[in-house]
């Protein structure tokens, strides 16, 4: 096996654990010493491979992304608030939809992850170029969520509800997204 073989196989050992895997397991795996593994290491960092050491060995770093659906309400002054109270906990807002009662669901991608994403998207809609989907529904109108952690998205739903921005899900509505949280 020659070196670009042996890291591929790295890599495979690496991608397929769900725990750190030490240089001395990679070693007798690959039957080679441990200062081969390490220079290996090294290579696949250079190509830009995430790799992480940890006191219990290498994981390939993942990035994992949690994504909730938030039902929400507010009026027109509230948008900005409540688009960076996304961004404030580090989230990213992916879309916009609702559901209508004739054209089922409507959605539109947003990509929102910062304040100056919230400016931008605010000027673009105080343009009356477009109206918000919310205007659709009486202002009820989901968003889909994503972060880093599921400790993240709590925290928002949390401030969500303490600002009185959760809406309830309806009758008409098939699906429970918050998953009785």
């Amino acid at each position: 096996m020659n070196g670009h073989e042996r890291r591929e196989q790295i890599l495979k050992v690496l991608r397929d654990s769900d725990t750190p895997v030490s240089g001395t397991e990679l070693a007798q795996i690959l039957n080679v010493s441990r200062q081969v593994i390490v220079q290996d290491i090294a290579l696949l960092r250079a190509n830009k491979i995430d790799l992480i050491s940890t006191n219990r060995g290498y994981i390939i770093k993942k990035d994992k992304l949690y994504t909730r659906v938030f039902k929400v309400i507010h009026d027109d002054t509230q948008v900005e608030e409540e688009l960076n109270l996304f961004v404030d906990f580090g989230a990213k807002v992916e879309d916009v939809f609702v559901y209508h009662r004739v054209y089922d669901i409507v959605k539109a991608d947003m990509n929102i992850k910062s304040r100056a994403d919230v400016k931008k998207y605010l000027e673009g809609i105080s343009s009356g170029k477009s109206t918000q989907l919310m205007k659709l529904t009486s202002n009820y109108h989901y968003h889909t969520i994503s972060a880093d952690s599921e400790e993240i998205l709590d925290n928002i739903q949390e401030e969500l509800r303490k600002r009185g921005f959760l809406a309830k899900l309806q009758d008409y509505e098939p699906v429970n997204f918050w998953d009785n949280k």
